[in-house]
């Protein structure tokens, strides 16, 4: 499998494009292992911040590892932390502070401090066993001017080097190679200045990784999807790398990213969307041309009497077996069988999606 169609890891095949759902913790909420695998669910990303606060990394080695831990056979691709502690650090300086070393924080929820630095990041992606690992980087409100986005970029080439000679160490002692060896992904700062993206890219190209994110959040103010920056980062990877389109999730958004030349793509959304009444559709048989997504507002009440299945379009086991208005009572009941069954719709449709979008860029 060459770079361009996907990538050959530990855990299996993984064909490009690829939508990975967040199992942030260790888990999709609301459904299981089989259900992803029913699916045909290729991959996952889960969140070395989150899984080093809980359960710990010493519990993740106990249980054998991610992928036995989770019963996930397929492949796992694991974030760097640097995102959600920059988050919590940015809600609230009293938390922590990002220095050039790496991250200092304290969980809002506790008294314990952590640090997280490049190099601590790699040994934990690689002690949890993921086939994909994120190298540390300073992430950036899209906003914020250049002065700060310098910065950022400077910590993040830096970083990336960290990164990567440490990764380099650890898979040396271990002697991985081949298809054991996992793959190191490194993420392209700059916010809204080209002249950083491009500085950004540059300089991550020549340290070398197999594959490249796009960093910093992807949409405008208004929630509207950063095109123009989107694009440009592509343009500044070459075509033979994988780009990783980090936190975008909406049906129309990866589509676009698509059409870009992203292959990658993650986020919670579908997910959340799902438990939160809001499940997508096909609006035809094949194609992605014209109004080809809709959603369907499961808990509107014009839902309640209607045997028909969500879409004659999908094939996923709730539209084979549950009607509209039954997924409706469920949602009012606020029964966890409706979260079960709107994720695993939700997630079916972003595989399929996956199928729409090869066919329309071939």
């Amino acid at each position: 499998m060459t770079p361009a169609d996907g990538l050959s890891l530990a855990h299996g095949k993984l064909r490009f494009p690829a939508f990975l759902p967040d199992a942030t913790r260790g888990v999709v909420r609301g459904v299981s292992a089989e259900d992803l695998i029913e699916i045909d669910t290729q991959a996952l990303v889960m969140n070395t911040f989150h899984l080093m606060l809980k359960p710990g990394a010493m519990t993740v080695s106990d249980l054998g590892g991610l992928h036995q831990m989770s019963a996930w056979e397929r492949p796992i691709m694991t974030d760097s932390g640097g995102f959600q502690a920059y988050s919590l650090i940015r809600e609230n300086p009293k938390h922590g502070s990002i220095h050039n070393k790496g991250l200092t924080f304290r969980p809002a929820e506790g008294t314990r401090k952590y640090q997280l630095t490049p190099e601590k990041t790699i040994q934990l992606q690689l002690g949890f066993g993921a086939d994909i690992v994120d190298c540390l980087d300073d992430c950036t409100h899209v906003d914020s001017g250049p002065e700060a986005q310098k910065t950022a970029v400077d910590r993040t080439i830096s970083w990336a080097k960290r990164c990567r000679e440490e990764f380099d160490r650890l898979t040396a002692e271990r002697g991985l190679e081949g298809r054991e060896m996992p793959k190191l992904f490194a993420v392209v700062q700059g916010g809204g200045v080209k002249e950083e993206r491009q500085r950004c890219a540059e300089a991550l190209l020549e340290i070398g990784f197999d594959g490249y994110g796009y960093g910093g959040w992807p949409l405008d103010a208004d929630y509207n999807l950063l095109d123009e920056m989107l694009g440009y980062v592509r343009e500044l990877i070459p075509a033979e790398f994988p780009l990783h389109a980090l936190g975008v999730g909406h049906p129309e958004s990866v589509a676009a990213c698509a059409e870009m030349g992203y292959q990658m793509f993650d986020s919670a959304l579908p997910t959340r969307d799902a438990r939160r009444g809001r499940l997508y559709t096909f609006s035809g048989e094949a194609g992605l041309a014209g109004e080809w997504f809709k959603l369907i507002y499961i808990h509107d009440k014009e839902h309640m009497r209607d045997a028909r299945p969500l879409s004659g379009f999908c094939d996923c086991p709730v539209c084979q077996k549950y009607s509209r208005g039954y997924l409706n009572h469920l949602f009012r009941l606020n029964d966890h069988l409706y979260f079960r069954l709107a994720t695993v719709h939700n997630l079916r449709f972003m595989r399929l999606l996956e199928d729409r979008m090869r066919t329309h860029n071939e």
